[in-house]
């Protein structure tokens, strides 16, 4: 199975395929990764094509689209989304949408650590879920949210293992002392990637493009003026 994987939640975006053999061996076949600001409507199209193209992989040899469907931002998420859905209807595969908290800890496959995935959600909160491998498997701790520092800290103090923080919150959660003996991994590490996203999917629900649906975990700052 030929997984094309999407990951355009945050400032970050790439893509990524995936290759999961009979025999349940995996390999990454390879990934474009950018993060220098530009708009994801304008590179991500791009970058599938040409990695597509540098792998001498067809469009038509894709068996799954993965695509973040949030957290993150409110327009990186849409814009994965979309194509997500619009490459699964041209090519007539299922889509699996995961959540971009999970698919950062995938790619970050360290034990005897409690995994903090962080994404600044402004206003002193974070997007957060927590995460811990056992036996090789990857065990969720609690449901995606949108968390304040506060009460972040709170609850990570219940753990007896070390917190590795993860992701583009980093820099707002080590700005508290609450935070400051979290651990903290080098790049890429701490980058939302596609290849994450596609470890996730690899083992998650397969669903059509009609159903595929993003997952803001809040309304955005136009829908709270609108309802104000």
């Amino acid at each position: 199975m030929l997984i094309l994987a999407i990951e355009s939640s945050a400032k970050p975006v790439s893509v990524a395929v995936y290759s999961v053999y009979d025999d349940d061996t995996c390999k990454l076949l390879g990934q474009s990764f950018q993060n220098n600001g530009f708009s994801h409507s304008r590179t991500l199209m791009a970058m599938t094509e040409s990695l597509l193209k540098n792998l001498e992989i067809k469009p038509s040899d894709i068996d799954l689209i993965a695509v973040t469907k949030g957290p993150g931002s409110f327009t990186g998420v849409r814009i994965g989304v979309s194509a997500a859905k619009g490459l699964a209807w041209g090519l007539d595969v299922p889509v699996c949408g995961v959540s971009t908290l999970k698919a950062m800890a995938y790619q970050t496959s360290r034990s005897g650590v409690i995994i903090c995935p962080v994404m600044d959600a402004r206003r002193e909160q974070v997007y957060n879920a927590l995460f811990e491998w056992r036996g090789g498997s990857l065990h969720r701790l609690c449901d995606d949210r949108a968390i304040s520092l506060q009460d972040l800290a709170a609850d990570l103090s219940k753990y007896n293992l070390p917190v590795l923080l993860v992701g583009d919150g980093i820099n707002v959660c080590k700005a508290n002392p609450a935070f400051s003996e979290c651990l903290t991994p080098g790049e890429p590490e701490r980058f939302q990637t596609a290849y994450g996203v596609a470890l996730a999917a690899a083992k998650a629900e397969k669903t059509n493009a009609i159903d595929l649906e993003p997952n803001y975990l809040r309304p955005s700052q136009a829908e709270r003026e609108r309802l104000s």
